[in-house]
Protein backbone atom coordinates (compact mmCIF):
# COMPACT_ATOMS: atom_id res chain seq x y z
CA UNK A 1 0.00 0.00 0.00
CA UNK A 2 1.40 3.60 -0.61
CA UNK A 3 1.03 6.36 1.23
CA UNK A 4 -1.63 8.28 -0.51
CA UNK A 5 -3.61 4.95 -0.67
CA UNK A 6 -3.04 4.91 3.19
CA UNK A 7 -4.04 8.85 3.30
CA UNK A 8 -7.36 7.95 1.42
CA UNK A 9 -8.20 4.96 3.70
CA UNK A 10 -6.98 6.73 7.25
CA UNK A 11 -9.49 9.78 5.58
CA UNK A 12 -13.14 7.04 5.18
CA UNK A 13 -12.43 7.18 1.09
CA UNK A 14 -13.69 3.70 0.13
CA UNK A 15 -10.88 2.02 -1.76
CA UNK A 16 -12.11 0.18 -5.38
CA UNK A 17 -9.56 -1.00 -7.58
CA UNK A 18 -10.38 2.10 -10.08
CA UNK A 19 -9.26 3.94 -7.68
CA UNK A 20 -6.09 2.48 -6.72
CA UNK A 21 -5.12 2.32 -10.15
CA UNK A 22 -5.62 6.08 -10.25
CA UNK A 23 -3.56 6.13 -7.06
CA UNK A 24 -0.78 4.29 -8.01
CA UNK A 25 -0.75 6.22 -11.17
CA UNK A 26 -0.76 9.60 -9.26
CA UNK A 27 1.96 7.82 -6.78
CA UNK A 28 4.86 7.02 -9.66
CA UNK A 29 4.20 9.76 -12.07
CA UNK A 30 7.05 12.11 -12.17
CA UNK A 31 6.12 14.51 -14.72
CA UNK A 32 2.63 16.66 -13.24
CA UNK A 33 -0.30 14.29 -15.66
CA UNK A 34 -2.88 15.61 -17.01
CA UNK A 35 -6.35 14.29 -16.39
CA UNK A 36 -6.30 12.36 -20.09
CA UNK A 37 -2.15 11.16 -18.82
CA UNK A 38 -3.74 9.57 -15.63
CA UNK A 39 -7.15 8.02 -17.51
CA UNK A 40 -4.85 6.16 -20.18
CA UNK A 41 -2.03 5.28 -17.08
CA UNK A 42 -4.39 3.81 -15.19
CA UNK A 43 -6.97 2.62 -18.12
CA UNK A 44 -3.46 0.52 -18.33
CA UNK A 45 -3.57 -1.18 -15.10
CA UNK A 46 -7.06 -1.53 -14.72
CA UNK A 47 -9.28 -1.94 -18.19
CA UNK A 48 -12.78 -0.75 -16.51
CA UNK A 49 -10.92 2.77 -15.16
CA UNK A 50 -13.22 5.67 -17.15
CA UNK A 51 -12.16 9.23 -17.98
CA UNK A 52 -15.75 10.01 -15.09
CA UNK A 53 -13.62 8.12 -12.79
CA UNK A 54 -10.76 9.65 -13.14
CA UNK A 55 -12.55 13.03 -12.92
CA UNK A 56 -14.44 12.81 -10.26
CA UNK A 57 -11.46 11.18 -8.16
CA UNK A 58 -8.98 13.69 -8.51
CA UNK A 59 -11.48 15.98 -7.93
CA UNK A 60 -12.18 14.26 -4.56
CA UNK A 61 -8.70 14.17 -3.89
CA UNK A 62 -8.52 17.85 -4.90
CA UNK A 63 -10.90 18.70 -2.20
CA UNK A 64 -8.82 16.10 0.11
CA UNK A 65 -6.05 18.04 -0.35
CA UNK A 66 -4.23 14.86 -1.70
CA UNK A 67 -3.53 16.50 -4.76
CA UNK A 68 -2.51 19.53 -6.06
CA UNK A 69 -3.93 20.75 -8.68
CA UNK A 70 -1.75 22.91 -11.12
CA UNK A 71 -2.53 24.60 -14.21
CA UNK A 72 1.06 26.06 -15.29
CA UNK A 73 -0.19 28.53 -18.21
CA UNK A 74 -1.31 26.02 -19.91
CA UNK A 75 -4.59 25.16 -21.24
CA UNK A 76 -5.62 22.24 -18.73
CA UNK A 77 -4.90 21.30 -15.25
CA UNK A 78 -2.20 18.77 -13.97
CA UNK A 79 -1.59 16.98 -10.92
CA UNK A 80 0.46 15.81 -8.22
CA UNK A 81 0.32 13.91 -5.53
CA UNK A 82 0.39 16.46 -2.05
CA UNK A 83 2.72 14.47 0.18
CA UNK A 84 5.92 16.99 0.67
CA UNK A 85 6.36 20.42 0.01
CA UNK A 86 8.54 21.44 -3.28
CA UNK A 87 8.62 24.19 -5.51
CA UNK A 88 8.41 24.46 -10.01
CA UNK A 89 10.23 25.91 -11.99
CA UNK A 90 8.34 25.26 -15.86
CA UNK A 91 9.93 26.05 -18.86
CA UNK A 92 8.37 28.44 -21.30
CA UNK A 93 9.32 26.81 -24.68
CA UNK A 94 8.85 23.39 -23.28
CA UNK A 95 6.60 23.06 -20.61
CA UNK A 96 8.84 21.06 -18.81
CA UNK A 97 8.48 21.39 -15.33
CA UNK A 98 11.71 20.95 -12.78
CA UNK A 99 10.69 20.47 -9.12
CA UNK A 100 13.19 22.03 -6.35
CA UNK A 101 13.39 22.52 -2.73
CA UNK A 102 15.04 25.38 -1.07
CA UNK A 103 15.03 26.45 2.84
CA UNK A 104 16.35 29.53 2.08
CA UNK A 105 12.88 30.55 0.55
CA UNK A 106 10.52 28.68 2.57
CA UNK A 107 11.97 30.64 5.54
CA UNK A 108 12.06 33.69 3.99
CA UNK A 109 7.80 33.33 3.05
CA UNK A 110 6.93 32.50 6.57
CA UNK A 111 9.04 35.79 7.34
CA UNK A 112 7.13 37.75 5.38
CA UNK A 113 4.00 36.22 6.45
CA UNK A 114 5.04 36.62 9.86
CA UNK A 115 5.78 40.66 9.00
CA UNK A 116 2.65 40.83 7.58
CA UNK A 117 0.57 39.71 10.25
CA UNK A 118 -0.18 35.98 9.12
CA UNK A 119 0.03 32.58 10.25
CA UNK A 120 1.41 30.92 6.77
CA UNK A 121 -0.48 27.73 6.23
CA UNK A 122 0.03 26.89 2.18
CA UNK A 123 2.32 28.54 -0.42
CA UNK A 124 3.09 27.29 -3.76
CA UNK A 125 5.87 29.03 -5.74
CA UNK A 126 6.08 28.95 -9.61
CA UNK A 127 8.74 30.11 -11.85
CA UNK A 128 8.35 30.59 -15.18
CA UNK A 129 11.92 30.83 -17.78
CA UNK A 130 13.79 29.26 -20.49
CA UNK A 131 16.79 27.20 -19.69
CA UNK A 132 20.03 28.93 -21.32
CA UNK A 133 21.98 27.69 -23.93
CA UNK A 134 25.43 26.09 -23.29
CA UNK A 135 28.03 28.54 -22.97
CA UNK A 136 25.87 31.80 -23.16
CA UNK A 137 26.56 32.78 -19.30
CA UNK A 138 26.34 36.85 -20.02
CA UNK A 139 22.44 36.43 -19.97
Amino acid sequence: MNDLEQKCIDAGLKMTGQRRAILEVLESADDHPSVETVYLRSKARDASVSIATVYRTLNLLDQMNLVKKHDFNENHARFETNLENHHHFIDVHTGEVVEFKDEALDGRLRQIAKDLGFDLVDRRVELYGHRKQQGNDDE
